[in-house]
């Protein structure tokens, strides 16, 4: 068995060897792979990926900027592995939360596992009341089309067996990722579990990216797949 660790990347000159570095150091029960999509990032971040040539890194570039959705898709198509972590690039979420994260999978009991920064008694960054607003009523709005009770759909932490990927079509190109693959994985009848994570969020100064116009695309998004019938 294998595990790939896919890593959408742009603009993290900052924080990209320390999280190579924990990645590596978080335990795992098997192989894994690290595929890491630059997003085509301005910061010197391509420059420092051309140090990663060998195994078990797999780096890809984006020639033009293209948002996380698009550099996830990339990253899917390169993976090897029978397992997929999402990991962000940024810091926010800690890899040695890896073994909860897998536990479901692994003993069997589920297809997809969603971290929660909204349940357990993990330790979180206090930050911006208005995301975090935003983050429930964005949850609400995706569960009451997909009839799940997840507490925090725009998490990072999504793990899943890469066979679900056969099985629906991915198109959104930045945020609006997450309502997608919850609305798609939903309707495709996936056993989903959801665990606590930690979260250690970043200021908007410290390299936040996501904004309200992706709030509002992920509104449309939540109502354009729920609306749907079909998987795609």
């Amino acid at each position: 068995m294998k595990i790939s660790i896919v890593i959408p990347c742009y603009n993290e000159i900052n924080t990209i060897r320390d999280l190579f570095e924990k990645v590596m150091a978080a335990p795992l029960p098997c192989e894994r792979e690290l595929v890491v999509v630059d997003d085509c990032s301005k910061d010197g971040t391509r420059d420092l990926l051309k140090e990663y040539t060998q195994a078990p890194f797999k780096v890809v570039f984006h020639e033009v900027n293209q948002g996380k959705g698009a550099a996830l898709r990339t990253g899917f198509s390169e993976a090897s592995g029978d397992i997929i972590i999402i990991q962000d690039a940024d810091l926010e979420y800690d890899p040695n939360e890896y073994g909860k994260l897998l536990a479901p999978i692994l003993a069997g009991k589920a297809d997809v596992v969603y971290g929660s920064r909204f349940i357990g008694g993990e330790s979180h960054r206090v930050l911006y009341f208005w995301h975090s607003l935003g983050n429930q009523f964005l949850t609400l709005l995706s569960n009451m089309f997909t009839n799940l009770n997840l507490t925090d759909m725009e998490v990072c932490y999504k793990v899943f067996k890469r066979d679900i990927l056969k099985e629906i079509s991915l198109k959104e190109d930045r945020f609006g990722f997450e309502p997608e693959f919850t609305a798609k994985v939903a309707r495709l009848g996936c056993v989903i579990y959801e665990v606590g994570i930690s979260y250690y969020g970043r200021t908007y100064h410290e390299g936040k990216k996501i904004n309200w116009k992706d709030g509002v695309r992920a509104v449309y998004v939540i109502l354009k797949y729920g609306m749907l019938r079909s998987r795609d």
